[in-house]
């Protein structure tokens, strides 16, 4: 069994008044969310000044998809422009928050269902940044991420994110950030501009997830794939999806579920985000 000591180190000087923060899931769609002023990111920064500030902030990021299990341990993690297309403003973007080492060995050690490796090649993608940086402008909280074993199923990704419960309760804020319904080869581009605008099928799956969800009905969350045809649209990969695993993993007793943002986008993406405790 690994030793706890880098966990006891980063804790040790934490006192009873340390509480236990929300974990938020976080649609975070288009990476223009990072640098516009719109509803989404007004409520993004509206969270920021009203959690307790945390200590440090960790990310489960639909963009870092790998094969095992990483944390970012670099004390500088470097910004990632992961995507294509938009305006230079985007690319000029910088989110300068540290990392935090020690927190990456003590969060590692945690994770006994795994090996999780220290990764300092990665970074902050726009999974992160995007939304991090509207609730912490400053950029003056550590910022690290968790990647997606890309190639374990729904039930592991459940697992292994129970076992992040005890930094919760030391002052990191946890965040899965990706989509509940995410069908980009599906998006109305037409109707981007048009409010509130979802296909059926969308709004019918993002319903039942917000019903699975306030019931507590989280094994149907794992075992998506048997929710029918409209869940095969609204997923048709996974990967925005695992981040919300992350999220309904971590609830506890008397912990109260809220949604946020909840509003479809372009016909096949959906922003809806949870906030639990």
């Amino acid at each position: 069994m690994a030793s706890l000591q880098p966990f006891y180190n980063w804790t040790k000087e934490l006192t009873e008044e340390d509480t236990k923060l929300p974990v938020l899931f976080i649609g975070h769609g288009s990476p223009m969310n990072g640098i516009e002023d719109n509803e989404f990111s007004r409520t993004w920064a509206k969270f920021g000044k009203e959690i307790q500030k945390p200590k440090a902030v960790l990310v489960i990021s639909a963009h870092w998809l790998t094969n095992g299990t990483h944390i970012t341990a670099m004390e500088n993690p470097k910004t990632i422009h992961d995507f294509g297309g938009f305006p230079q403003a985007l690319f000029d973007v910088e989110y300068p928050a540290k990392g935090n080492p020690e927190l990456a060995k003590a969060t590692s050690e945690l994770i006994t269902s795994t090996p999780v490796g220290l990764d300092h090649d990665w970074g902050l993608d726009h999974g992160t940044w995007t939304v991090v940086r509207h609730m912490y402008p400053n950029a003056d909280i550590p910022v690290l991420q968790l990647s997606i074993d890309f190639s374990k199923p729904a039930q592991y990704h459940y697992d292994l994110a129970k076992q992040l419960s005890s930094i919760r309760k030391k002052g990191v804020l946890i965040i899965g950030s990706g989509n509940m319904v995410h069908n980009l080869r599906m998006v109305a581009w037409d109707k981007l501009n048009e409010p509130e605008y979802g296909f059926d099928w969308a709004i019918e799956m993002n319903t039942i997830f917000k019903d699975k969800i306030s019931s507590g009905d989280f094994q149907s969350l794992i075992d998506y794939e048997k929710l029918g045809s409209a869940a095969k649209l609204a997923i048709p990969t996974p990967d925005h999806y695992y981040p919300l695993l992350y999220n309904i993993a971590l609830q506890e007793n008397n912990d109260a579920i809220s949604f946020f943002n909840d509003k479809p986008v372009g016909g096949s993406l959906t922003m809806t985000s949870v906030k639990i405790g």
